[in-house]
């Protein structure tokens, strides 16, 4: 690709340990893809997502169906019982009807599929530069790990295989990867200029949209998202406006036990929430008492 070499920009020193820019691309890449089709470990986790209009968190449990999800919180308050039974019903819905839970499946699979299709377009989409180095935290790579700046933008010789990768003909920013591990602990993205999806008929994403992805080892040796923001404007179909802008933090990672059906993912996603909710409780009389 005629990148530049991590050795030309690196410290006096490192530069004989370090692989080259596109190396280290490849070979996390590799390890990212590897990782996507390895769903043997699977884990319980919390998410917080902000947007303009409010927040919202959620449980999820990663079964061998699909995913299972459940509101516990709007705008950082308790569901009323109301709401959390129809959270209830929304999910015996799904477990009652393998038909309907078969369909949520295979959307989950597609996404998934125009996600790696992306992370496996990254070493031909672009050119990187060595950009200096920083230290892993709590919520991103390997607490206290290395991480290697690598500054990206696009490389004129790419031809984009599907209108899924158009986006990336469009995009310049800041990508960091631990070096030992060989994962990607963040991508920051920005797009320079108007990208057309579909062929320019569909819609269209207008210059200055932002991206920020960022993963960190979970504490089993396996990696997952930690943060997600975006921030896009645009066009569908010509004339209807596009905006989306929301933060999304997930935490408290656990593992589940491996071949936990849907309905086992329920069943946990119930009792963590009931648990959430006595630990509230509890705390609100605490500190009533106090007074």
């Amino acid at each position: 690709m005629g990148a530049p070499s991590l050795a030309a920009g690196a410290p006096p020193g490192a530069a004989q340990e370090a692989a080259s820019p596109i190396e280290l691309v490849r070979a996390a890449v590799a390890n990212e893809v590897a990782a996507a089709n390895d769903t043997s470990i699977k884990h319980m986790f919390r998410s917080r997502k902000q947007t303009p209009h409010g927040s919202q968190t959620r449980l999820y449990v990663e079964t061998r169906e699909a995913m299972a999800g459940l509101t516990i919180a709007y705008n950082d308050q308790p569901l009323t019982p109301e709401q959390m039974q129809d959270e209830k019903s929304r999910l015996a819905g799904l477990v009652r009807d393998p038909e309907q839970l078969g369909h949520k499946h295979s959307q989950e699979q597609e996404t998934a599929e125009r996600t790696l299709r992306i992370v496996k377009a990254l070493p031909e989409a672009f050119l990187y530069d060595y950009d200096g180095e920083e230290k892993g935290a709590a919520n991103i790579g390997r607490d206290g790990g290395p991480l290697v700046h690598l500054k990206f933008r696009p490389n004129p010789e790419y031809r984009p295989p599907s209108h899924v990768e158009d986006v990336l003909t469009g995009m310049q920013g800041v990508i960091l990867i631990d070096p030992a591990a060989r994962r990607i602990a963040r991508i920051d993205g920005t797009l320079f200029k108007e990208v057309g999806f579909g062929w320019g008929i569909l819609g269209h994403l207008d210059r200055g949209g932002h991206f920020l992805i960022e993963q960190r080892d979970v504490g089993d040796g396996s990696w997952d998202v930690s943060r997600m923001s975006l921030g896009f404007t645009g066009k569908i179909l010509l004339f209807k406006s596009l905006s989306i802008k929301s933060e999304e933090v997930f935490s408290d990672f656990r593992r589940v036990p491996d071949g936990t059906t849907f309905a086992q993912g329920v069943e946990m996603l119930e009792e963590e929430a009931k648990l959430a909710e006595n630990h509230k409780a509890g705390a609100a009389a605490a500190e009533m008492k106090s007074h």
